[in-house]
Formats: structure tokens, C-alpha cells, sequence
């Protein structure tokens, strides 16, 4: 019966009209939205993860004990 109601009147199936429907479908599509920015979060920050301490060539005149020539 309902099946015959929503294909006769097509508000049924507006989401202004039916919330029940709706909401479900709403709160479906934030945890959806939350997780691929959380899942998107962690790529980005394993992307740009530390790769340790760079061999740097550090001059000896600017050490904290300079060695002069």
C-alpha cells in the first residue's frame, strides 16, 4: 500500500517531506564524510611523515666551539 502512495504522490519521497528517510540518509552521508576526511588526515600526515635527521655538513667556524684555521 505505501509502495502505491509513494509513486502517486511524489512528495513521499522529497526529503523536505519525509524525515524519517531523510535523516537516515543524512546520517549515513556525515559518517561516510567523516571517515574519508579522517582516512584522508592520516594519508596526508604518512605522506609527510619525519624520515629521521638529515646528515648535515656543518661548518666548523659556527659550532659552539669554533675551530679556526
Amino acid at each position: 500500500m505505501d509502495e502505491i502512495e509513494e509513486h502517486t504522490n511524489p512528495k513521499l519521497k522529497d526529503i523536505a517531506y519525509n524525515w524519517v528517510n531523510s535523516s537516515v540518509f543524512l546520517f549515513y552521508l556525515q559518517v561516510f564524510c567523516f571517515i574519508a576526511i579522517v582516512l584522508g588526515g592520516c594519508y596526508n600526515l604518512y605522506e609527510h611523515r619525519y624520515m629521521g635527521k638529515p646528515d648535515v655538513e656543518v661548518p666548523g667556524n659556527t659550532l659552539y666551539t669554533p675551530q679556526y684555521k
